[in-house]
């Protein structure tokens, strides 16, 4: 059983260090990412009456307007961008109420964010949207440029859950099939030319004791509990404790077991006696 845990201990660790490394890398291979900022203000122009009105109702058609064909041909030259990509790399927020939108750009490079930006908004502006009642100027004569890819602190998250999870899914799968799960057990007893059903129980059950005594008395014979390894004798003896016990021959006989691979099982189970009828098969 120790065995079992260590070996579960082992895979889960070496499965989270693998996940959060693959997650690590991909996450910081990526291509660096700039994103530049300009803040486009409205500000009343010439008769102000309806100001208010007109820059309520027309001020979220920026969001169409930086995506405008007749915009976007205008910035594009100076981006580095042709018009049709530009338009993907843009984004517009609107603060509410303030008559202020901020208009930011995504490129390769900070040089090219910042230029992008600023180029988007002078066209932006030249458009004169809020004409005659008003008309955007930029707030900051230069634009803001920040770093957005790779987030190194977002990446280091994500693999450390990654990880995590990746380790407790692995502890999990090797839990509920341990020593290999019944699919190499059965396998093992096929090669040993058992084919009819045999149960397969797991040490660490609380009621395994109760069901092995089931089993016996339903096969109305005594129970002898076979290790089929030395290091699996004190597993074994702890499981007898309290079962009727019996001879070699006209018993029902419990095989403990191990590991992943099952050859100690299938040569054990290959020399039970005739009389011998294996009923169940424990993982330690």
């Amino acid at each position: 059983m120790k065995e079992l845990v260590s070996r579960t201990a082992a895979l889960s660790v070496a499965v989270a260090l693998l996940t959060g490394a693959l997650v690590l890398v991909v996450g910081l291979a990526r291509g660096d990412e700039y994103q530049g900022r300009v803040s486009l203000l409205a500000t009343p122009a010439g008769d102000t009456a309806q100001y208010g009105e007109v820059v309520s109702l027309t001020l979220p058609a920026l969001v169409e307007l930086a995506r405008s064909p007749s915009v976007l041909r205008a910035a594009a030259p100076v981006s580095g961008y042709a018009p049709d990509e530009l338009g993907e790399h843009v984004s517009v927020e609107l603060v509410p109420a303030s008559g202020l939108a901020r208009l930011s750009v995504r490129a390769a490079s900070a040089e090219q964010a910042g230029a992008a930006a600023t180029a988007l908004g002078k066209a932006m502006i030249d458009a004169d949207l809020l004409a005659p009642a008003g008309k955007l100027r930029t707030l900051d004569p230069r634009p803001e440029v920040v770093a957005v890819a790779p987030d190194t602190a977002l990446v280091l998250g994500l693999a450390l859950v990654a990880a995590v999870a990746a380790g407790l899914a692995t502890a999990a799968v090797r839990r509920l099939t341990p020593g290999g799960g019944p699919g190499p057990v059965r396998r093992a007893l096929a090669a040993a030319g058992i084919h009819r059903p045999v149960a397969v129980l797991r040490a660490d059950d609380p009621a395994v004791a109760d069901r092995l005594a089931v089993l016996g008395e339903a096969g109305g014979r005594p129970v002898r509990v076979l290790p089929v390894r030395p290091d699996l004798a004190e597993t074994a003896a702890k499981l007898a404790a309290g079962l009727p016990e019996g001879d070699d021959d006209g018993v029902s006989v419990v095989a403990v077991t191990a590991g992943r691979r099952q050859d100690e099982l299938t040569a054990a189970v290959g020399v039970l006696p005739t009389g011998a009828v294996l009923v169940a098969v424990v993982l330690a």
